[in-house]
């Protein structure tokens, strides 16, 4: 849908590559921050790895598949193969999305305590043919943590207590725009950027909650 870009979907984990380098803001646990990549990487691992190395464990993957650098990369212990895709092009802004979805370690942000990182994630990349300015990106952020949110709560997904939950303990995000035509002020998600984002991200992530939940009745 974007042009340049390209999706691979396999077991071991999901792939964006582009062919000119992306604008991305994203909480990855390898170059996150506000940075410019090539991919995006987010490699499934086991329940039972304990991960003490994760650019080590990324940057083995990224070598044998040949991901171009730089590259950003996230972890999870959902299962990449099942990852769920949405598309949108609201305001003629063209976006893609792709999640995964664990939902094993749910919490309600400010209520769980503090714990050990834990495998389960829900990990959203989003990308859109867009130039968002940095400020942007990160109302962007929020508007992709809005919509899962109210997504999970709408599925009626709950905690151990049977409380509502705002996500899993370890979820991340990554928003990466291609910087191609006029610069974009707001990422909000009543502005025309957040409308695209919130539409894509939602129709991935709907998809991606309501498959785990089937799955796990």
């Amino acid at each position: 849908m974007i042009e340049g870009l390209a999706v691979w979907i396999a077991p071991e984990a999901v792939v964006v590559t582009a062919a000119e380098p992306l604008h991305m803001l994203s909480s990855a646990v390898w170059g996150g921050g506000l940075v410019s990549a090539r991919a995006i990487v987010n490699l499934h691992v086991g329940l039972s790895d304990p991960c003490t190395d994760p650019p080590a464990m990324l940057e083995a993957y990224a070598r044998a598949q040949g991901v171009p650098e730089p590259y950003v990369g996230l972890l999870t212990g959902a299962w990449t193969e099942l990852a769920t895709v949405g598309e949108e092009n609201a305001a003629g802004i063209r976006t893609l999305a792709v999640a995964t979805v664990g939902l094993s370690n749910r919490v309600a942000a400010g209520r769980a305590p503090v714990s050990p990182w834990a495998h389960g994630t829900i990990n959203t990349i989003v990308v859109v043919d867009a130039d968002p300015e940095p400020a942007a990106l990160v109302n962007a952020v929020i508007t992709v943590t809005e919509v899962k949110a109210l997504l999970l709560n709408e599925a009626g997904v709950r905690d151990v207590a049977g409380r509502a939950v705002s996500g899993t303990s370890s979820d991340a995000i990554v928003v990466a725009a291609t910087g191609r035509g006029p610069r974009v002020q707001f990422g909000g998600p009543v502005s025309e950027l957040g409308w695209s984002i919130a539409r894509a991200a939602g129709s991935a992530l709907d998809a991606g909650i309501r498959g785990w939940l089937e799955r796990n009745r």
